[in-house]
């Protein structure tokens, strides 16, 4: 990724704190007042990284924000590689020298501090599998399928140049929405949410993972009701953070989170 890139998305240096031009590492807490010993690394380009990032304001989290620009490559340095995730990956923290990768990782290492509120991410273990379940499922079905519709729709021809043919456009959305149905039949049957009546964490994923598939010109509002409902729910529950996470999305798909059909 380049500077070209992020001239051909139309995104600039004044387009939110995840696109600054050097890692940065600056405090953000829910106060403001006093410095964390855990630093959190992302880019809200990155889905992983809009989960997490809404998931820790919705905790009230102190930790310090360090925005890593993937446009720029800073991801892929040495340095990057030595001291901040050895696989080269957001999102990441390090907790007081102790360095973890990977969003779920994550999630249950700073739930089993304490630190994520037991409503988004219940601590009994019948509550907790059921999140579980959901988490598992999607990284191997909702995930890679959205994952690669975008990159094989919006982001590889701008890397490339290359038009992806109607057949393989066609092949890809059909796997997507195969994911798709399973959400809208079986995961938001006769539910409000993911796992249950409430939000959790489960939501918090799937969600920014849908959202993704905004800035490839799908918009899965029109052929999912029960989702379209959903992701409505989801952004009430989690606002303002929700819109700040989505901002970069909102911006290039050109589809505002109150957008009509």
């Amino acid at each position: 990724m380049s500077l070209q890139l992020a001239s051909l998305i139309g995104l600039s240096n004044d387009d939110g704190p995840a696109y600054n031009p050097r890692l940065t590492q600056r405090n953000r807490t829910s106060n403001n007042k006093t410095m964390s010993s855990l630093r959190f690394y992302y880019d809200l380009m990155s889905q992983p990284s809009r989960s997490l990032f809404i998931i820790f304001r919705l905790s009230g989290m102190q930790y310090e924000d360090c925005v890593v620009a993937l446009r720029n490559g800073e991801h892929l340095t040495d340095e990057f590689k030595q001291n901040i995730n050895r696989f080269q990956r957001v999102p990441c923290i390090n907790d007081n020298g102790y360095k973890l990768g990977e969003s779920i990782a994550i999630l249950r290492y700073l739930s089993a501090k304490g630190k994520i509120p037991e409503h988004l991410y219940p601590k009994y273990f019948v509550e907790q599998a059921r999140v579980d379940e959901f988490l598992e499922w999607h990284h191997i079905t909702l995930r890679v399928t959205c994952a690669l519709y975008f990159r094989t729709i919006w982001l590889d021809p701008l890397l490339t140049g290359r038009t992806p043919s109607e057949a393989k456009i066609e092949t890809l959305r059909m796997h997507m929405e195969r994911n798709l149905d399973i959400v809208e039949e079986v995961w938001l049957n006769k539910k409000e949410f993911l796992t249950g009546p409430t939000l959790t964490v489960a939501d918090i994923f799937a969600a920014c993972e849908i959202e993704q598939t905004r800035m490839a010109d799908y918009d899965v509002r029109i052929k999912y009701p029960k989702i379209r409902a959903w992701l409505k729910r989801v952004r009430q529950s989690c606002n303002p953070h929700y819109d700040a996470a989505h901002h970069i999305v909102y911006k290039i798909s050109g589809t505002g989170p109150q957008a009509k059909l």
